[in-house]
């Protein structure tokens, strides 16, 4: 049904997953209106009512999930995808976590693993290759060796430092230009979610 859409529809859906990649949530009606050319959130509206009809979205809990792409799938892609916060507890995949899928090479996203996206926040891990916006592709595990750059959850916030584990103690180390940033030193109450297989830079991403 995707062919079916007309120029704006898929003008509406790139402006719609940019946003969504680039900034965690989905555009509002208003925003969608300025880039369609139309006049009343009724207009808005019907291009995403299109644009679900279509297989591209669906609407969860207010926000906008993209499900589908207008590109053709290829055999040596998988479909990635970009998860929000991940509270302790709660499913990595599970559906409220999901923002939108991105299509990765099988070279980088090998068989046998899921993976999924973060969108990283700050400036810890700068002196690692790791800004602010960038996207980090996570093989999900739940143990690491020293060194690898993990996402661990603590307190039910991410955070994305390098691992060491000492006899008594795991130690998350960040490596940054700023000197603000401290290692966290931790005997329980943490959980590794995975570890940081590539790095998208923002500038990069489409």
């Amino acid at each position: 049904m995707a062919n079916n859409l007309s120029e704006k529809d898929k003008k509406a859906f790139a402006f719609i997953r940019n946003k969504i990649v680039h900034y965690g949530e989905s555009p509002s009606l208003r925003e969608i209106n300025e880039i369609t050319g139309g006049k009343s959130p009724r207009s808005a509206s019907l291009v995403v009512d299109r644009l679900t009809d279509a297989g591209l979205l669906k609407r969860v809990k207010g926000q906008l999930i993209l499900i589908g792409t207008l590109s053709k799938a290829s055999n040596s892609t998988i479909d990635v995808p970009l998860v929000g916060l991940v509270a302790c507890g709660t499913p990595i995949f599970a559906e409220e976590n999901i923002q939108t899928y991105i299509p990765v090479s099988t070279d980088l996203a090998k068989g046998g693993f899921k993976y999924f996206f973060l969108r990283a926040v700050g400036d810890s891990m700068d002196r690692a290759g790791i800004n602010s916006g960038d996207l980090l592709l996570v093989r999900q595990q739940n143990d690491a060796e020293n060194g690898e750059k993990v996402v661990a959850l603590i307190n039910d916030e991410a955070t994305i430092k390098i691992l060491e584990k000492t006899s008594g103690a795991v130690i998350l180390k960040p490596s940054s230009n700023n000197k603000d940033h401290q290692p966290i030193v931790l005997t329980d109450n943490f959980m590794i979610q995975g570890v940081v297989v590539a790095v998208l830079p923002e500038r990069l991403i489409n």
